[in-house]
């Protein structure tokens, strides 16, 4: 754990989440952004606080990564959606969809690295905002590990 990392409390067993960094991406609207990664997302960097760089020190261009990101516009107090917001489709349990509006808004992003600077990596496809908060990097496991 990193030093200044908060632990989960654990008289309540309450998760702490913190950012390990943050996304610097084109994309400033999240009306305008493509639905999924793969239906327009851009390039963008993710950029890593200075006290998380060690962590990345093994990744590298060509790697597929699941990005993990708190959705920090997203409305918390929803339940249902129209997915994809067609409101002619049947309202549906968010659980159910990929709606960013929900209960613990967090990304899950299927990304492939490009490039590996120090303190940051370039993605393609990625659809989340300029300055969304990264919570985690991992690997995609493949048949061979």
């Amino acid at each position: 754990m990193a030093p200044d990392a908060t632990p989960p409390d654990s008289t309540t067993g309450r998760p702490a989440l913190v950012a390990v960094g943050h996304v610097s991406s084109p994309l400033t609207d999240t009306d305008a952004a493509p639905k999924q990664g793969d239906e327009g997302g851009p390039q963008a960097w993710v950029v890593l606080d200075d006290r998380y760089r060690e962590a990345a020190r093994d990744l590298a261009a060509g790697s597929e990564v699941l990005l993990l990101t708190w959705l920090h516009r997203a409305d918390r107090a929803t339940l249902v959606v129209h997915p994809r917001d067609d409101p002619e489709a049947p309202l549906r349990g968010v659980f159910a969809t990929r709606s960013a509006d929900r209960p613990n808004p967090i990304g899950v992003h299927r990304v492939t690295i490009t490039a590996v600077e120090p303190g940051r990596f370039r993605v393609r496809d990625l659809e989340a905002v300029d300055g969304t908060p990264v919570l985690d990097v991992k690997p995609v496991l493949t048949g061979e590990r």
